[in-house]
């Protein structure tokens, strides 16, 4: 590495900005132009890991439109489980002690902050009842499984087989291994 002791802290940051703004632009479409009038988004062609999802809520209830304007409770729900079982997938299976660490805050902190403070609060208890599990990657896909449909439950939805985690939010299909934080080169490794 360079001189700079920051500089691993930097790339690491540069590619978790990279995969989470590859990703949330997979998921949201957002026009150069905001209007009220309704766009057509084409829907993303069913995947495996997508057919396995099946008792899974979909996405949208007409994944052809979407209402231009402010995300809903919903949306932002769903991308949030989105982005956290992500990162369950991408969890290290024998994590060091500062990702166990991170990774709890990480929870920590979405209790805290979270855009909805209902939704905030009740998962400060969904927290409390159900410490984070995170000393591997299975251990943590399957606690936020669990934990997911504890949510679920609470709201009348309906849940899903955490045996079938690993197929419905399994690793990151990113060209040249750009997700992984222990992959090769990347454009930010010159920087």
């Amino acid at each position: 590495m360079g001189e700079n002791p920051l500089e691993a802290i930097c790339i690491t940051i540069g590619r978790i900005s990279m995969a989470v703004q590859t990703n949330l632009s997979k998921l949201i479409k957002i026009p150069q132009k905001p209007t009220n009038v309704q766009i057509s988004v084409s829907p993303p062609t069913p995947t495996a890991s997508m057919l396995a999802a099946d008792s899974y809520p979909p996405h949208s209830t007409d994944t052809n439109t979407k209402q231009a304007g402010p995300v809903t409770r919903e949306e932002l729900g769903r991308a949030t489980w989105t982005f956290i079982h992500t990162l369950g997938a991408q969890y290290q299976e024998k994590p060091t002690r500062q990702q166990k660490k991170d990774v709890k805050e990480l929870m920590a902190i979405l209790s805290r902050i979270y855009p909805c403070k209902e939704c905030a609060d009740h998962f400060k208890e969904v927290l409390s009842s159900n410490p984070v599990q995170a000393g591997s990657q299975t251990e943590f896909s399957q606690w936020l499984c669990r934990v997911h449909n504890v949510v679920n439950r609470s709201l009348g939805k309906p849940t899903f087989p955490c045996e079938q985690v690993d197929a419905r939010w399994g690793k990151l299909d990113c060209e040249h291994r750009m997700c992984d934080l222990q992959g090769t080169m990347t454009p930010f490794d010159k920087y």
